[in-house]
């Protein structure tokens, strides 16, 4: 069973950059395509980004030329590197496989 924990949020200025991880347990990590949604407070859930275990990648239109979603497989790790953060990207962050629930998330803030 694969579990899902993302840490590196935290409070930025707009114009700065932070590095989302999700890190996973199990060792079928490699052939899972994940996810990464977002939530702003008193909204729903949103797409942001997706990577397949082949490493192709799509993004939300709002942050296409701005974030980057890559991953470890040695790791056991998903990235997503977010630049040119806007106050509009403030939001819970979530990282997610199909066959995974819903973790806690980590709160980004952008300061305006």
């Amino acid at each position: 069973q694969v579990q899902l924990v993302e840490s590196g949020g935290g409070l930025v200025q707009a114009g700065g950059s932070l590095r989302l991880s999700c890190i996973a347990s199990g060792s079928t990590f490699s052939i899972f395509g994940i996810a990464w949604y977002r939530q702003p407070a008193g909204k729903q859930r949103e797409w942001v980004a997706s990577i397949s275990s082949g490493r192709n990648t799509s993004y939300a239109d709002s942050v296409k030329g701005r974030f980057t979603i890559s991953r470890d497989n040695a790791k056991n790790t998903v990235y997503l590197q977010m630049n040119s953060l806007k106050p509009e990207d403030t939001a819970v962050y979530y990282c997610k496989a199909p066959v995974t629930g819903w973790g806690q998330g980590t709160q980004v803030t952008v300061s305006s």
